[in-house]
């Protein structure tokens, strides 16, 4: 897993800008006026992203709009889902021994 990608992601406004691409493709614009941001800024974001991976720009005349790319997040995706294999085998676990606590006590009872 890229380091780049969590470091992109991990600021508010670039998830904020990933989060509205997951709708569709957008100018930088449109990106600046729905993040609450100034268009310089909204473009250092992008940058950060852009070299991060996670978004490609294609360029229309004078106007660049950006696209989520999926291979990162698809990666991540997958690397996440081994985290989530270790997570269900423990609380699968945690679920058998609270079963055998409960049962033990009726035992008791």
């Amino acid at each position: 897993m890229d380091t780049k990608t969590f470091s992109a992601l991990a600021e508010q406004n670039r998830l904020r800008i990933v989060e509205l691409l997951r709708d569709g493709p957008l100018p930088v614009g449109e990106i600046a006026n729905r993040v609450g941001l100034r268009q310089p800024q909204a473009s250092k974001h992008l940058r950060v992203l852009l070299e991060a991976g996670l978004v490609e720009v294609e360029v229309e005349a004078n106007r660049r709009i950006y696209t989520l790319r999926q291979e990162p997040f698809q990666a991540l995706h997958e690397w996440l889902e081994t985290y989530n294999t270790i997570w269900n085998e423990r609380f699968n676990s945690l679920d058998r021994y609270l079963q055998q606590l409960q049962a033990n006590k009726q035992k008791d009872t």
